[in-house]
């Protein structure tokens, strides 16, 4: 029983230092967005990472048709009309 006597006290201690610590991270913003640090993460922030040789223009890459020839020339046989 004496156990008792010293255990209520020190959980009243304890939960009002919980409920303190809760009301001052609510009133700090802690919990404002939590969902914009997991979508940040997928965007690609690291262009001054890449070194400078590694780089590709991006010119480059939106001259260039979708089926990879840069001229642009047609290699497949027969009509447009065949291939639906």
């Amino acid at each position: 029983m004496e156990i008792v006597m010293l255990l209520v006290p020190l959980m009243l201690v304890l939960v009002t230092i919980g409920i303190f610590l809760f009301s001052w991270a609510v009133k700090s913003g802690q919990y404002d967005d939590l969902e914009g640090p997991a979508h940040r993460i997928l965007y690609d922030d690291d262009e001054d990472m890449i070194p400078a040789e590694a780089r590709v223009d991006k010119r480059q890459q939106t001259d260039t048709p979708p089926d990879g020839d840069p001229e642009g020339k047609d290699t497949g046989s027969g009509d447009k009309a065949d291939r639906s």
